[in-house]
């Protein structure tokens, strides 16, 4: 069986797992004058990623849900109003911000251009009429197909939020794979957001937990915002220490995940007759539309798992093949023959 359902899939390996035995622990629930909690292990990895995002300071959470909340929250208050994209995972599947039993924060959203990236034009005119004074990023975008913002675009959204004086946020779930999409060092993205927050229970292989980036006067209030979502932890440096491995040795070896997902698409490519594959893969995510065919994207995902190949269904009409650690160029020549073959059969 190959399973490309999502690279949360990842397993840790055994040296990773190793690193917990050794981990200097303390509790990080307990902060000290300059809000740093007290466990070394968590602390090392805050730093790390810090480091790699270029910020002030980082916030270890135990998802990316409640980093991205944390996040948002510390820069919005309740029943404001955001500039999200209208397929962004912030909004269609995390909710909590937006969701009328919680935050109820009023959704502003933009459209993409013809590049399944912000269009610019159309974020200006909702700032201009909303008002609203943060803008929410996705790099990767997820259900578009794992497309990436590049960095002269990322500059030019810093510079209309200046002009209408907002804020930037991005979920970078899958930063270190737009990182290496794009074959630039994280910190080249994250100069132009003002917070930014990144999995490392993805692709990076760590099995749990988040980092949410940002000045330290913003982490500060992330870390009691953290407190009251329950996201306050003891002796996390369990966790961190498998992620302090992760954005030591599993950073590089990205480049194969991407390898892999446009090798599966190349085979594709030009040879189906009902799905529609997207336009361009850049990053670990391949998505095929089934708006052709009278399949739903749950009956095909079960016709690929009685041939051996484990999918899952995103949007109304799409499913996602998403290619991690584990997965090989075997694993991806065996996805693309098989749904070939369910192509004919539609």
């Amino acid at each position: 069986m190959v399973d490309l359902r999502s690279d949360t899939l990842t397993l840790p390996d055994k040296e990773m797992l190793e690193t917990i035995l050794t981990a200097r622990l303390g509790d990080d629930g307990r902060v000290d004058a300059s809000g740093r909690g007290e466990d070394l292990t968590v602390n090392e990895l805050e730093d790390l990623a810090a480091e790699f995002t270029g910020k002030e300071a980082a916030l270890l959470c135990p998802t990316g849900t409640m980093g991205n909340s944390c996040g948002v929250l510390s820069w919005a208050k309740s029943g404001d109003k955001i500039l999200v994209h209208e397929q962004q995972h912030l909004l269609l599947t995390e909710k909590f911000l937006f969701d009328e039993g919680f935050c109820r924060m009023q959704p502003v959203k933009y459209k993409f251009n013809k590049n399944e990236t912000p269009d610019l034009k159309n974020m200006e005119e909702l700032l201009a009429s909303s008002g609203a004074k943060l803008i929410c990023l996705e790099n990767t975008h997820n259900f578009s197909g794992g497309y990436c913002i590049p960095v002269e675009e990322m500059q030019k959204i810093r510079q209309l939020a200046d002009r209408y004086g907002a804020h930037i946020h991005m979920d970078g779930a899958r930063l270190f794979h737009a990182a290496a999409a794009m074959n630039v060092p994280v910190r080249e993205i994250t100069q132009y957001v003002d917070s930014v927050m990144f999995c490392i229970s993805k692709g990076l292989g760590a099995p749990v937990g988040s980092l949410l980036c940002s000045t330290k006067t913003q982490i500060a209030k992330a870390r009691d915002i953290r407190k009251i979502l329950g996201g306050g932890m003891r002796q996390a440096g369990i966790i961190a220490a498998c992620g302090i491995y992760a954005l030591q040795h599993n950073v590089t070896r990205l480049k194969e995940d991407i390898e892999n997902a446009k090798l599966a698409a190349e085979l594709l490519r030009g040879k189906l007759q009902n799905l529609v594959l997207q336009a361009e893969v850049q990053s670990n995510i391949v998505v095929l539309d089934l708006c052709n065919t009278k399949t739903t994207p749950a009956q095909f995902c079960q016709m690929a798992e009685a041939h051996g190949l484990l999918i899952r269904p995103v949007l109304s009409h799409c499913i996602r093949l998403v290619f991690y650690k584990g997965i090989t160029a075997d694993d991806a020549k065996k996805a693309a023959a098989i749904i070939l073959d369910l192509d004919k059969q539609l």
